[in-house]
C-alpha cells in the first residue's frame, strides 16, 4: 500500500508494521487503526526488554506546560520511561514549544511517541522532528481494494494462517468498512475456521455480508474466478434475487466479449469501434483473448438455450444459470 512520505525527512520512515522504539518515534497518517498497531508494537517491545517500564500518556490538546519534562525526569529508581502523546494535530501552543525544546535533546531512557492525524497544525514540531533524531512510522488511509487485499493478507500471514485468493477477495467484499473491522474479522475466522481459509470457510462465516448484484457475479465469471462468481451467485439467490437480471448481465458482459473478440487497434479508436467506454473495450478485449472462438460459438448458444430455461423451460432456473455462469468462468473448458 502506498504511504505518504516526506521526501525532506532525514530520518527512517517506516511501514507500520516496523515500528520499533526510538528516542522520538512520530507515528502520521489518518489510519487510526494501524496507527494504534505501531504504538502497540513500540510499548510491547520495551516492555519486553524493561518490566518496570513506566509508560505515560499525555492529550497534546490539553497539555499544560512543564508536563513533558516532569514525565522525563528519572525517577529514583531510573526506570526506563514511555511517554506517549496523542492527539499532536490538536496541540496546545505550550505543548507545542515545549516538545520543540525536548526533541532538540531527548531525554536518556524515555521514549517519546507522538501520534500526529494529519493538518497543518504541529508542522513546525513535524518539520524539526523529520530533520533530527527517531523515526517516523507512516500509517496511510487504506482505502484501495489492492491495498486492503494486501492488508488482509498480511494479517493471515501474521496469524500463521493461509487464504484462496478467492476467499480472500470475499472477505474482502464482505468487509468494506474500516481496518479495524477487516482485521477482526480475519482473527475471528482464524480462531474459528483454522489456519487454512478456503472460499467454503468465507462462505459460512459471512453469510448475509455480502452485497452482491448482478454485475459483480458477472464480473467475476467473466474474469474467470469461477468459485467466486459461484459464491456470489448463490448469495444473490439466498437474498431473493431473481435469475433473469443475473443471466441479462452475464449475456451483456459476453456480448461485449464476443464483439471484441479478435479485435486489435488503440484504445480510444477500439472503443468506438466497439460502441464500448474505453475501460470497457480495454476490459472486453483482455477478457476475449482467456477464450477459443469454438468455445465463444458454444456459449452464445448456451446463453440463449440458459434464457428460455429461466424463462419456463426448467423447474429448477437457478441450477441452469449455475451451469451457465460455470461454463462462462471455465471459458468452455
Amino acid at each position: 500500500m502506498a504511504a505518504a512520505r516526506s521526501t525532506k525527512a532525514k530520518i527512517p520512515q517506516l511501514d507500520w508494521s516496523e515500528a520499533h522504539p526510538a528516542a522520538v518515534v512520530l507515528i502520521t497518517g489518518p489510519e487510526g487503526f494501524l496507527a494504534d498497531r505501531a504504538g502497540q508494537s513500540v510499548r510491547d517491545a520495551l516492555k519486553s526488554a524493561h518490566a518496570d517500564l513506566e509508560v505515560h500518556d499525555v492529550d497534546a490538546s490539553s497539555y499544560t506546560a512543564g508536563e513533558l519534562f516532569t514525565f522525563a525526569s528519572p525517577s529514583l529508581f531510573a526506570e526506563p520511561r514511555l511517554i506517549r502523546v496523542d492527539s499532536v494535530e490538536k496541540c496546545s501552543d505550550a505543548f507545542l514549544e515545549d516538545a520543540k525544546r525536548y526533541v532538540a535533546q531527548p531525554a536518556e531512557e524515555t521514549t517519546l511517541v507522538l501520534r500526529h492525524a494529519g493538518g497543518q497544525r504541529g508542522k513546525a514540531l513535524l518539520d524539526l522532528i523529520r530533520s533530527g533524531t527517531g523515526i517516523e512510522v507512516v500509517c496511510p488511509e487504506i482505502k484501495k481494494d489492492q491495498d486492503r487485499l494486501t492488508f488482509a493478507q498480511g494479517e493471515f500471514r501474521r496469524l500463521g494462517a493461509q487464504i484462496t485468493p478467492g476467499a480472500l477477495r470475499m472477505l474482502v467484499a464482505a468487509y468494506s468498512g474500516g481496518v479495524g473491522e477487516l482485521a477482526g474479522a480475519c482473527a475471528q475466522l482464524v480462531s474459528d475456521a483454522g489456519t487454512r481459509i478456503s472460499e467454503e470457510e468465507v462462505n459460512r462465516a459471512t453469510e448475509g455480508r455480502v452485497e452482491t448484484n448482478a454485475f459483480k457475479v458477472a464480473d467475476a465469471a467473466t474474469a474467470g474466478r469461477a468459485a467466486e462468481a459461484l459464491v456470489l451467485l448463490r448469495q444473490a439467490f439466498s437474498t431473493g434475487t431473481d435469475p433473469i437480471p443475473m443471466l441479462a448481465a452475464l449475456n451483456f458482459k459476453m456480448r461485449g466479449i464476443a464483439r471484441a473478440y479478435g479485435a486489435t487497434g488503440s484504445g480510444g479508436q477500439l472503443a468506438k469501434d466497439l460502441g464500448m467506454a474505453p475501460w470497457q473495450a480495454d476490459r472486453a478485449v483482455k477478457d476475449a483473448r482467456a477464450w477459443r472462438e469454438e468455445d465463444l460459438a458454444r456459449c452464445i448458444d448456451l446463453a440463449a438455450e440458459t434464457e428460455w430455461l429461466l424463462k419456463g423451460g426448467s423447474r429448477d432456473p437457478e441450477y441452469a444459470l449455475e451451469k451457465y455462469l460455470l461454463f462462462v468462468a471455465r471459458r468452455g473448458r
